[in-house]
């Protein structure tokens, strides 16, 4: 509309600016071209560079502990080099085309001022209109320079928009959402197979059941497929082949949300919130009154400990529970299980990697939650733990190698009795 106006009052003017403006579409284009060539790359080595550096503050005192702490850690500074070089090969590309769409936009001004000196000296044109002239020009280059860098950097936003929308055209899981109900709640693996990587298969044509109410340990060498058995029952993953059923009905076809409401789990690795220990219990049923909270955390072993801090309940874990001891996580991870109230418990390794005080505490704890007749799936990583259990089975290879009670096995004299000979010399 500006350059309409200048061309009614003198048309030399408003063709220069014309020209002038028409510049924007092939620099526009080249921009386009710059940004969709390296913004990409720059986005790339800029989430890599931000998850090095979440690597490096989370594991700081690993790191120190060895020596490769600051300057020595070379995936960080290998990670800040190369976003410091994309950085500038991006900046170096786009920039000039900008700089270079400034400088001739803006040398139309002095060129519309010189085009209308003539006439105006002249008295053809009016000084009103010879001072619009020269006026709306750098109003012109303002607005050309404007959409040039807003249009550059929606051009970039787009890129990163493109990536988010890739993560939310992500298939949902499918499956019923309808309530899934069973009268009991023994656990069935039919021939289940399993990979995390294609053709690296963890569980091969694993087949046992899990009865109703019973205590099922499962024992194994590291890495034979034990956590993967429990991740597989509360849907964390679908099996590859084979079928998996609760209480008789498939949960192939359930939702994973279903199948979890009737699960409680307690990890090895226990996750909790920022936020407080009775909140932090509290995402388990977040309708239990404080009285069921409280309750849940004596039958846990953890009332005590609570209580003697400052703030009670109302303490502050700090981020993953970084201001708590690895015992006080774990026994307030089994009074979230124990308010949970669930009809299948999944333990895995509860007790690993505890100081002797806080494993005996965390048993007790455990011990309290199978006093309710549950459906009970432990990981051992000590075969004391679990010798009393209803049924063992061994893991071996991604194959249930062995099954049956601590006696039986012990007189097949096979996998399980090799690892009790073993572990009762290291304890002797």
């Amino acid at each position: 509309m500006l350059i309409v106006f200048v061309m009614t009052v003198y048309v030399p003017a408003g063709l220069i600016l014309l020209a002038a403006d028409l510049l924007l579409i092939p620099g526009l284009w080249l921009s386009f071209r710059m940004v969709r060539k390296y913004g990409q790359e720059k986005n790339d080595i800029c989430a890599e560079n931000v998850s090095s550096i979440v690597e490096y503050v989370s594991g700081i005192q690993t790191f120190r502990a060895y020596g490769v702490g600051g300057l020595k850690n070379k995936t960080v500074i290998d990670a800040m080099r190369a976003f410091c070089r994309i950085s500038y090969v991006y900046e170096a590309k786009v920039l000039p085309v900008g700089a270079g769409l400034s400088i001739l936009t803006w040398l139309a001004c002095p060129l519309v001022i010189w085009a209308a000196y003539a006439p105006w000296a002249a008295g053809t044109l009016d000084t009103v209109s010879y001072l619009l002239i020269c006026m709306l020009p750098l109003f012109c280059a303002k607005l050309a320079n404007t959409i040039f860098v807003d249009l550059t950097s929606y051009k970039n936003l787009m890129i990163s928009k493109s990536k988010i929308l890739g993560v939310m055209e992500e298939p949902e899981e499918s499956g019923s959402m309808e309530p899934f109900q069973t009268d009991t709640h023994e656990i069935t693996f039919d021939h289940v197979d399993f990979a995390y990587v294609p053709g690296e298969p963890v569980l091969k044509q694993a087949t046992f059941t899990v009865p109703d109410q019973k205590l099922t340990a499962i024992v194994g060498d590291s890495g034979s497929g034990k956590s993967t058995i429990l991740n597989l029952i509360a849907k964390y993953y679908e099996p590859s082949g084979g079928a998996i059923s609760i209480g008789g009905r498939p949960t192939g076809r359930v939702a994973a949300e279903r199948v979890l409401e009737q699960i409680s789990m307690v990890d090895q690795d226990v996750f909790l919130f920022d936020d407080t220990i009775r909140d932090n219990i509290r995402h388990a049923r977040p309708e239990a009154t404080d009285g069921e909270i409280e309750a849940a955390c004596r039958e846990a072993n953890c009332d005590g400990f609570i209580r003697s801090m400052e703030k009670g309940y109302d303490t502050p874990t700090g981020e993953n529970g970084n201001l708590l001891s690895g015992g006080e996580r774990q026994r307030i991870s089994i009074a979230r299980a124990i308010l949970k109230n669930s009809p299948i418990l999944l333990l895995d390794e509860a007790t690993a990697s505890l100081d002797i005080e806080n494993e005996l505490a965390v048993k007790q704890a455990i011990a309290n939650l199978l006093k309710e007749k549950k459906t009970v799936v432990m990981i051992a990583h000590t075969l004391s733990i679990v010798k009393n259990a209803d049924q063992i089975l061994v893991v071996a290879d991604g194959k249930i190698a062995e099954a049956g009670t601590h006696e039986e096995l012990l007189a097949k004299n096979g996998k399980y009795a090799a690892m009790w000979q073993a572990e009762q010399k290291i304890s002797a």
